[in-house]
């Protein structure tokens, strides 16, 4: 069992959404001290300061997609932090475009930030919590994970390509005390539309409507911490919406009529 409680917590994407509500409840909950880490340093200032123990808790600023030289930012936040117990990949970014208008370099910035900044990461992390013979590791997915939708091309590829890839590592480690979780939310109420990629890059810059009405952030943590405490490997944290994983899995020509008629934006 791993306990939130005295626990070193590294949570990336800390300034705002799931991962500024992982910080609070992580911090309310008793862990010893929170790396927060995203590109913001005044929203990461902010954030520490509604923290529990406030003072004990630090900041790293660092960019998901600077994935070359994110290797050596974790080994640096470990010999600075560590040891590290759990890390929470909280950081990304979603998208809203076609794919006939979507440019290369918008699909290559969300599998940097939502893929390869959190392989990169993990990858310096591992061997250090091998070594140790402890360590948790959190993924934080989508339902868009188990499938895909229309706007959301590049989204969706980057979270499947998270499952396989953890998928993968938890199977290799199962058997020395490194934990592997992946979390699969709805519908939560953050800013990820609104900063979510159009097909040119630019900022989608509105609400969607089932996001404005989604589940609160802080209990999503909350579910997240008794996950992580649970040692499960995955977690599915939605509303209605999860009724389409099911209806992929069991009736796949249903769910592509569906999905091809949803009127998403």
């Amino acid at each position: 069992m791993t306990l939130i409680r005295n626990a070193t917590i590294w949570i990336t994407g800390a300034s705002s959404g799931i991962g500024e509500a992982l910080a609070s409840e992580a911090a309310a909950t008793g862990a010893k001290k929170l790396i927060l880490s995203a590109r913001r340093q005044s929203e990461l200032e902010r954030v520490r300061a509604t923290c529990a123990n406030a003072d004990a808790h630090a900041i790293e600023t660092l960019d998901l997609a600077d994935v070359d030289n994110l290797e050596a930012k974790a080994r640096e936040v470990w010999q600075r932090h560590g040891p590290i117990d759990i890390v929470i990949h909280s950081g990304g970014i979603s998208q809203r475009s076609l794919c006939e208008n979507t440019q290369l370099d918008v699909y290559r910035r969300l599998m940097d930030v939502n893929f390869f900044g959190t392989v990169a990461i993990t990858q310096a992390l591992l061997p250090l919590m091998l070594a140790q013979k402890k360590g948790h590791i959190v993924a934080i997915s989508s339902l868009v994970g188990k499938f895909g939708t229309p706007l959301r091309s590049g989204y969706a590829a980057s979270k499947h390509a998270l499952h396989g890839y953890t998928d993968a590592l938890r199977a290799e480690v199962a058997d020395r005390n490194v934990h592997v979780m992946i979390v699969c939310p709805g519908w939560v109420r953050t800013n990820i539309s609104v900063t979510a990629l159009s097909g040119d890059g630019s900022a989608h810059a509105k609400m969607d409507p089932g996001i404005d009405k989604g589940l609160c952030p802080r209990d999503v943590a909350a579910k997240i911490l008794d996950g992580i405490e649970g040692n499960k490997a995955e977690m599915m944290i939605a509303g209605k919406e999860a009724a389409a994983v099911y209806l992929k899995r069991f009736a796949p020509g249903l769910f592509n009529t569906i999905i091809r008629r949803a009127k998403l934006t």
